[in-house]
């Protein structure tokens, strides 16, 4: 197995030496956040769409061609529609499968009323093109997944040639790395009512949920409890999430792991207004045996209900009153938490959902083969 993919945060360069253990094919290509989306502004010349010029990489090329070169590949595995660009010159003599998780081009569409112009407009853009490239790849596809029957019939509903040629694999959650440890010493000060949100905080959906979080249901709870702080955990905290910074507040940005900050909550919350298909973020709650609240539309992608873990909230008035739910019963939040754990180690397990990709690798080739991943 090759395996081509990018870097576009120092902080990750330390998972290199594990990542090589488990393919010693591997090749990194590192982006500059800043310096691609200057670049990606050229896709406004070309008319493609700028996600494509962002993760064009001439490095990525050349190892791929180089590496189809000199071996026989019999499958080419895609994750997310922007890297299909280096699977595509390998086709037809070697199937490509495509991962697109999300519909990508829904984001975009769906974060342009909620931005000024020229943004809205960039983003509306966004949308149309890279919907337009997502229904090629699809075509071209030997087979092609979303992470949710949503996900799935949303695509469908926007390219209706695709119907039949695409379906759903969900995502899935390492229950052996997030399990609860007595051993991780506790990230709170004594006597406070943690309540956590985690996730990369650079990334518009996570922007506006803590946003939302802080201007509309935090002092409603502060007010019923004095000793309550929401912490903020994830990597590049834009200056509008650092801006929130408060008395109840703190930013943490990256911290070194996540799991103490998890299990040491008194409650979980994932307020995203603007999010599509599963959210890892509440997986890996779940994992520690936290009950999470969040909007519907989250917890549909995953399918656990109230009672396994996962309560349904998308006004403040409602998610306020979970989070009360929560904070007065700890031990009732206790049993949640097992329930929520129960259900990713039954419903979420990586190798169920990974063995779709082994089972479409063999259906492409009856020979023995090598596969490329990017």
């Amino acid at each position: 197995m090759f395996l081509g993919t990018f870097i576009d945060d120092p902080e990750d360069e330390q998972y290199l030496p594990l990542m090589q253990t488990m393919c010693p094919d591997l090749h990194v290509e590192r982006i500059d956040p800043r310096s691609a989306k200057v670049k990606s502004l050229g896709g406004l010349l070309t008319g493609e769409a700028l996600t494509l010029a962002y993760y064009r990489n001439l490095g990525m090329q050349r190892w791929v061609r180089q590496t189809a070169a000199a071996n026989n590949l019999q499958a080419c595995v895609v994750f997310s529609s922007a890297m299909a660009q280096y699977a595509q010159p390998l086709l037809p003599q070697v199937p490509m499968l495509v991962d697109f998780v999300d519909v990508d081009s829904a984001k975009w569409t769906q974060y342009a009323p909620a931005h000024r112009w020229p943004l809205s407009m960039l983003y509306r853009r966004e949308g149309k093109r890279l919907l337009a490239y997502e229904r090629a790849v699809a075509a071209q596809a030997h087979s092609a997944y979303f992470v949710t029957p949503n996900e799935t019939a949303l695509f469908v509903s926007q390219a209706p040639e695709c119907d039949g040629g695409v379906q759903s694999m969900g995502n899935g959650v390492d229950c052996d790395f997030f399990n609860p440890d007595g051993q991780l010493p506790s990230p709170y000060k004594s006597g406070e009512q943690a309540i956590v949100f985690t996730g990369a905080m650079d990334y518009w959906p996570n922007i506006d949920g803590v946003s939302w979080f802080v201007a509309e249901m935090l002092p409603r709870l502060v007010a019923q409890y004095p000793k309550l702080h929401f912490y903020i955990v994830g990597r590049n905290p834009t200056q509008q999430v650092r801006g929130l910074a408060a008395p109840h507040v703190t930013v943490t940005g990256t911290v070194p792991d996540v799991r103490p900050y998890l299990q040491h909550a008194s409650a979980v919350v994932a307020p995203l207004r603007v999010a599509r298909g599963i959210q890892n973020k509440i997986l890996e709650a779940m994992a520690m045996q936290q009950p999470v609240v969040t909007v519907t539309s989250c917890a549909d992608a995953i399918g656990a209900t109230g009672q396994q873990g996962l309560l349904r909230a998308d006004t403040p008035e409602e998610i306020v009153a979970a989070l009360q739910r929560l904070l007065q019963s700890p031990d009732g939040t206790a049993a949640l938490g097992r329930q929520a754990r129960q259900y990713v180690e039954r419903e979420c397990s990586w190798h169920a959902h990974l063995q779709k990709i082994d089972h479409a690798i063999s259906g492409a080739t009856t020979q023995p083969h090598e596969s490329l991943a990017v």
